[in-house]
């Protein structure tokens, strides 16, 4: 009996650990309440993200709507301020408060899907480089030193000016103007990665390299990349504004906030607005976006604490 016992109490010990035992949701749920601009930054990306998904239902005016009558409307709290354009309007009459909700689409656009392509430049460069090394690395690592000696900002003007701009080509240059810095990381991360035994024990066996880049050096490197990938968004968002500021981004009359702000700045003397809201939205998409990725660097931190 007292054997039947021991058995049922660590049968009971075991089950309540089990139930103990946070899942991956929660344990990150817990982090993230834990810290105070992690959980800022997502409630502000996610509230950006779906402004601009539902912009059509959010914005209160066509935001290329031209109205002549309501030109350089200052907002609605200073004196002239018209209920009808909460942030006033332009030199065109155009609601402001329309446009910075439409224009977060192309910079929430451009930022991610720029990334997405450097990204993946990166990380195939990475694996290929590290993984294989020799003469391979050495020629993948002079292209990335190439690129690394160019200023991105000069190398992006430079292909915008000769293509001429549009959306596909700002996200295709900012993409292959970024993608060396996640060549490095990965580069780093495989070169310490395949000296492990589960890497060697899978080489021993026959396995074939492209299962074990795709199989054990991929999975391994996905929590540093994601992480600079998070912030990269942030860079290339206000790389997309700076570009369309200088009218070599973003063209009408598709809207974005560089575009905006670019439209305000012969009246920042006399109508602040049209450059202080989509500037102050930018500082706070970017911010936000800072303060989830610093977050999200602690959680995927091994060395952190569970």
């Amino acid at each position: 009996m007292s054997v039947n016992s021991q058995l049922q109490n660590q049968s009971q010990t075991i089950t309540s650990s089990t139930k103990q035992t946070p899942s991956f949701f929660v344990r990150w749920l817990r982090l993230l309440l834990k810290s105070k601009t992690g959980t800022i930054g997502l409630i502000i990306v996610l509230a950006v993200t779906l402004v601009a998904i539902f912009a059509k239902s959010l914005a209160p005016h066509d935001p290329n709507l031209i109205n002549p009558a309501m030109m350089l409307k200052p907002p609605v709290w200073a004196d002239g301020g018209s209920s009808a354009h909460i942030l006033g309007t332009d030199n065109l009459g155009r609601d402001i408060l329309s446009r910075i909700i439409y224009g977060s689409q192309i910079s929430l656009a451009v930022g991610i899907s720029a990334v997405a392509l450097a990204g993946a430049i990166g990380v195939f460069v990475g694996l290929i480089a590290g993984y294989y090394g020799g003469l391979i690395d050495n020629i993948l690592m002079r292209l990335v030193d190439s690129f690394l000696a160019i200023p991105t900002i000069l190398f992006a003007l430079v292909i915008l000016s000769i293509f001429g701009p549009s959306v596909t080509t700002l996200i295709v240059v900012l993409g292959i103007t970024n993608w060396v810095q996640y060549a490095r990381l990965v580069r780093g991360e495989v070169l310490s990665i395949k000296e492990r035994e589960f890497v060697k024990a899978a080489k021993s066996i026959g396995v074939r390299n492209n299962k074990i880049i795709m199989k054990h050096l991929l999975p391994n490197v996905i929590s540093p990349f994601i992480v600079i990938s998070t912030l990269s968004v942030a860079t290339t968002i206000i790389l997309e504004a700076s570009l369309s500021f200088l009218g070599l981004g973003i063209q009408p009359p598709t809207i974005s906030w560089g575009g905006i702000l670019s439209d305000g700045r012969d009246y920042i003397a006399t109508s602040w607005w049209l450059a202080a809201f989509p500037g102050m939205a930018i500082t706070i998409t970017v911010l936000a976006i800072i303060f989830l990725g610093d977050w999200l660097r602690d959680v995927l931190d091994p060395r952190a604490n569970n």
